[in-house]
Formats: C-alpha cells, structure tokens, sequence
C-alpha cells in the first residue's frame, strides 16, 4: 500500500522519534511511505531549497497517488490540515490521524473533533501504543 504520511516539517516536531516509529513499522510491514524524508534531520532545510510551488506540486501529486493518508498531528500544523482535507474531501481518501493524549487541548478541534466517515482518530501515549494502533489501523 502506498501511504502519505503527515508530519509537521514546520511546527512543533517534539513527536519526531514517534514518527520514526511510525514510518519504520509501515515499512517494515511492506508499505511504501511516499513522504519518508519528513521524518529525516534536515527535512525543513531541505524543502526550502525547493520553491514553494514544486513543494506543493510533489506533496498533491502524493497525495493522489497514496492509497491512505497517514498523519502524526501532535505538532500540527496549517500543511497537515491542508493535506488531511484535501485527502478526505478532494480525493475521497481515508485518513488516520495520530496524536498524543497528553497533546489534545494544543490540538486544533477541527482535527480532534473530525467526524467525517473516512477519517479515523487515534489518540495514544507513547511509541509502543502509537505504532501497535497504528498496525492495527492498517490491517483493516
């Protein structure tokens, strides 16, 4: 399965070793994680070598591409709720949105509160429950 995954390149990367967690279970299950260079040191410096517009035109040539949208939204950020609607609305893609419990009340309520039927929340504490939902998000 070819997955988009979401994390903040920009915003508060505090769950990064969480998201790397993330990304090395879908691999390891035989995924394709199409936007793995969002988890890489560097993943904002190298963006911002690209101009905006290529940015864009590679991550919505992604997105169409992805057969689920996958996304750590602890450090949310304006792009992850960009693609999380352009996903489920323009596209018609399922998504499954991660986060940290203890995170919620920083969250934006237009993610903790999605009720749209393609999307899936997961709230978790920890790397060890985030990656087992995560396994188990997938294999349905």
């Amino acid at each position: 399965m070819k997955i988009y995954f979401g994390f903040t390149v920009a915003g508060d990367r505090g769950s990064l070793d969480i998201a790397r967690a993330m990304v090395a279970a879908m691999e390891e299950a035989g995924h394709t994680v199409l936007t793995r260079h969002l988890v890489e040191d560097g993943a904002a410096q190298a963006d911002r070598r690209l101009s905006a517009s290529t940015v864009f035109e590679r991550d919505m040539s992604w997105l169409r591409e992805c057969d689920v949208f996958v996304a750590e939204v602890s450090g949310s950020s304006f792009g992850i709720g960009y693609e999380a609607a352009y996903a489920l609305t323009a596209l018609e893609k399922p998504a499954i949105l991660f986060y940290r419990r203890e995170l919620a009340a920083r969250i934006s309520l237009l993610i903790t509160g999605n009720t749209h039927p393609r999307c899936r929340l997961v709230a978790y504490q920890g790397p060890e429950e985030a990656v087992g939902a995560l396994r188990l998000e997938l294999a349905q």
